[in-house]
Formats: C-alpha cells, structure tokens, sequence
C-alpha cells in the first residue's frame, strides 16, 4: 500500500542506530525525516544536512520537537537508559514508535511500555535485527511445533577496549555491561527463535567496576517452563566478534555461526549426525524501517514487539540480580 503522503519522522539522537535507521527512513519512499532532536549541536547540524532537515526543524530538546512538530513517528536512538521516557512521550503525543534495543534497563518500565502499547492504536517495534535476519527466521520455523530442549549460545566481542569512555560502559546511561548492549541480541536470539518461556535464571558476570554495574563478561543459565536449558555467554572482552548459537531437540539440531557482522550460516544437524546447509537468501532480508513502515501501513505486528523486548529485560535483570547474588537462582517475572 503507498501512501498519500510520506510518514514525518523525528528522531531522537544521532548516534549510530539515528544514522543508520534514520538514513532508512530518509531513503525510503513513503517515509521522511522531519526533524531531530540532538543534544550535541554540532552533531545536530551534521544530521540535519544529511537528511535534509530544515535548520527550524533541529532540536536540543526533544520535548520542543514532539511540542513543536506534526509527526506521524519517533525513532528513539539514544541511550538505553533514555528510552522509557522518550517512548511514553511518543505515546503521549500519539505517535508510532521505533526504539532501539533494549526496551528499558527497569522491568517495571518495560511492563509500563508494553501495557501503553497493548492498550493503543500505535505501532511499536523494537531494534531487534535478528527477527529481520533470514538465518534466525528460518530456525524460528524450525522449532515451530518442535521446541528445543537444550540450547548454548555465545558471542564475543572487543567491546571494552572499543566502548570504555563511551556511554555504553557509564552504567547511568547503559543501564549495565556487555549484558545489556550486544548481550541483549544474543539473549533476545535465543528467546524469540526457541519460542520458549523462560522461568528463572542463574547468573556469573565478570564486573569491570566497584558498584557491580557493568560487565565484560556474562555467563547466564536460562531455565524454560518446558523444562529445556540454554547456556549463554557473552565476552566484551576479546579481540573480535564470533557468534555461535546451538538449538537441539531430539530430532537433532541447528547451528547458527558467523564472524563479525556478517551474514549468519546456518547448519541443520539430524539425529544420524549428518549435516547439510539450507539456502538462505540473505539478499531477501528487510531493513528496520521497512518493516516498521509495513506494519503501521498494514496495521500488523511488527518484527520485534514490545512484550519480545519485555522477555529480554526480565531475563537480563533476573541475571544481574543473580550475578550480585554469587549465582541464586531468580524468577523471571514475564506478568
């Protein structure tokens, strides 16, 4: 379906997921960047040349931009510990709404979010690319009717050398470590592609700071009401990216790998140990503001829900909570 008239984006920061999704949005056909709202000046005016903003339609204050502007839909890029806010406000002035991963770093304001949402006309996905990447797709469908019973996952990445005076390592900004930042993908993975429930978490962590804050390194083990296991490790700590994520039922399994942010292979493991490598078309794969556009012209759920994004962080504070904890088991409270 086209529309009469392009969406009217604003964005909220301009770092990399303000450049990158709102540089989809700016080249998409029946989406606009309308306005920005940024609070480094100089990096509000490179944003505002890129996507042809107008110098009236560039903002400090994020509030003035939502006051000021008619916009049919927010992309929330900022720091993790900023999205509550922002994403009510988009709610508030009734808005569709793109945020970047994760939803919250509070289980309390995830809950909050996706109850506004639940109870709303607006669209709202969540920045979790791998329901977007063909790889993960085509393991979603596998374990459809078959769930997995065992599962380990791992990616490592040099995260701490190349974020340590960022904000992603400023616990008041990120709301965590490795854990909440690429972790989050890696947990919300093996959520979304299992399809299962997660009941209570035991947590080790690795902290690089003396309040217990923020990690480099993350070993989380995940029980599901099904009874099945998931062994997941993250490391900020290493020298490049490496993903492995291994999902097995009785039938045999499925291998996702890939190095660095690469395209992902997946390989299909049966029950007699023999292997073989499905074609996946990764050219087929749909880019964020795509799929956010799509579902709020078609009126359908988008990729990566908020109530997606409100298992990530139940699970991923469950395991912060564990980990200061010397590993206790915690409930993870998905109501």
């Amino acid at each position: 379906m086209t529309r009469d008239n392009p969406l009217r984006i604003g964005i909220i920061g301009t770092g990399y997921i303000g450049t990158t999704v709102g540089g989809q949005f700016h080249r998409h056909s029946e989406s606009t960047v309308s306005a920005i709202a940024e609070v480094d000046a100089e990096r509000l005016a490179t944003a505002g040349d890129s996507f042809s903003v107008a110098d009236g339609s560039l903002y400090t204050d994020y509030s003035e931009m939502l006051d000021s502007e008619s916009l049919d839909a927010l992309l929330v890029g900022t720091p993790h510990t900023l999205h509550h806010e922002q994403v009510m406000a988009g709610f508030d002035h009734d808005i569709h709404v793109f945020c970047d991963k994760p939803l919250a770093t509070d289980l309390d304001h995830a809950r909050e979010i996706t109850d506004r949402f639940e109870g709303s006309a607006q669209t709202m996905m969540v920045g979790y690319q791998r329901h977007l990447n063909p790889a993960f797709i085509e393991t979603r469908e596998r374990f459809r009717d078959s769930k997995p019973r065992w599962i380990t996952a791992e990616i490592t990445q040099n995260w701490l050398s190349e974020f340590t005076d960022a904000w992603r390592t400023d616990p008041e900004l990120s709301g965590g470590g490795m854990l909440y930042d690429t972790g989050s993908h890696l947990l919300d993975g093996v959520l979304w592609t299992s399809g299962l429930i997660p009941t209570r978490v035991s947590a080790t962590m690795t902290f690089v700071d003396d309040d217990q804050r923020v990690d480099s390194d993350a070993t989380v083990l995940v029980e599901f009401a099904n009874g099945a296991t998931a062994n997941i490790t993250v490391s900020g700590d290493l020298p490049c990216v490496r993903e492995h994520i291994h999902f097995w039922d009785d039938d045999g399994a499925v291998s996702i790998d890939g190095r660095q942010w690469e395209p992902r292979q997946v390989t299909d493991i049966d029950d007699e140990n023999t292997e073989s490598v499905p074609y996946i078309d990764h050219d087929a794969q749909t880019n964020k503001a795509e799929a956010f556009i799509t579902a709020i012209e078609e009126g359908s759920e988008p990729p990566a829900t908020a109530r997606d994004a409100l298992a990530v962080t139940a699970v991923t504070e469950a395991a912060y909570e564990s980990a200061r904890a010397d590993g206790e088991w915690v409930d993870v409270n998905l109501d």
